[in-house]
């Protein structure tokens, strides 16, 4: 599998590249057909390889499980899809001798959940905790055990039952209360924890048909190494390995802007009505777009793109 198969979405590709590079979550929505499984899939290609640390954490999870399949260590990063009819103790892990679930499963890894909205209300919000806290702990009467959970969640919805809701080839005949039924299993607290939303629209003929290759995923991974090897370089006695994972004290010491960027975050947060998290997101994506440029400050350029990845926080677009 290989970036260059993906037709056109030269967009999306960006947003999963400044994931990758960053280990953010993200979300796409869009159509039946426009290739968000298909991208998802090849989000693996461009990741960069685990560090030392990272194989031991991860091989001892699937050491736990019974998974090593005589693999003396892990060395790629997992790639987790578990169907839509998971339940709670699937995704977080729990049993009478407590096991670990999907989410560390895909430690240092990949959690891809293809029609989120398929997904039961009550299973998605037990990702709340995992996320915030990068761990799970399950509680039983004769023990208590922590498994680690730092993953990227990547997520796939359509916009609408049907999926053609803004669609302008199709018309969408979903009715606006089956719509908000539809969106309302990703609360707004789930919402708030995903760094990057980017919509999906339908591939235009012209790019079906291929005729300009798209760029290669070595070509892509190249930069994000390289921008993971800036941030190891930042974080090497923080005991974090990316972006994603800053904590408030790494925000204030790293995420400094300038006055246009800050004019540009005052904007935002009063017309879109950010939360304190979101706000902290955004400047998060800016760093990693920053270190995909190689830039040491961020710029405004950086944060208005990272403002535009919180589309979904817009009340009109999110029902």
């Amino acid at each position: 599998m290989d970036f260059s198969e993906v037709m056109g979405q030269e967009h999306v590709k960006r947003s999963l590249e400044i994931s990758a590079a960053g280990g953010h979550n993200i979300i796409m929505i869009g159509p039946p057909g426009s290739g968000k499984t298909m991208l998802a899939k090849r989000l693996a290609t461009i990741l960069p390889p685990l560090s030392f640390e990272e194989s031991i954490e991860t091989t001892k999870v699937f050491s736990v499980v019974g998974m090593l399949d005589g693999q003396a260590l892990i060395t790629k990063r997992p790639f987790r899809a578990p169907h839509h009819t998971i339940s709670d103790a699937g995704l977080i892990g729990g049993g009478h001798v407590p096991r670990p679930g999907e989410v560390s499963m895909a430690h240092n890894g990949v959690l891809f959940l293809d029609e989120l909205s398929e997904f039961k209300k009550h299973v998605l919000e037990v990702l709340r905790q995992p996320l915030e806290d990068m761990r799970v702990t399950i509680s039983r009467a004769s023990s208590t055990i922590t498994y680690p959970s730092s993953f990227m969640l990547v997520a796939a919805m359509n916009p609408c039952p049907c999926g053609y809701l803004a669609d302008v080839k199709h018309e969408c005949r979903c009715t606006y209360q089956q719509i908000h039924r539809y969106r309302s299993k990703i609360s707004g607290p789930l919402l708030d924890r995903i760094d990057i939303h980017v919509e999906v629209p339908a591939v235009p003929y012209k790019d079906m048909k291929g005729l300009v290759a798209g760029e290669c995923s070595i070509d892509v991974r190249k930069r994000v190494c390289a921008a993971r090897k800036i941030q190891a370089h930042r974080y090497r006695r923080a005991k974090i390995f990316c972006n994603a994972q800053m904590n408030s004290r790494h925000i204030k010491t790293h995420c400094s802007v300038d006055e246009n960027s800050n004019s540009l975050l005052e904007s935002a947060i009063d017309k879109l009505g950010l939360s304190a998290r979101a706000y902290n997101r955004i400047l998060k994506i800016s760093r990693t777009i920053a270190d995909l440029e190689k830039e040491i400050d961020i710029k405004s350029s950086h944060v208005a793109e990272a403002i535009q990845y919180r589309s979904l926080d817009r009340a009109t677009h999110f029902l």
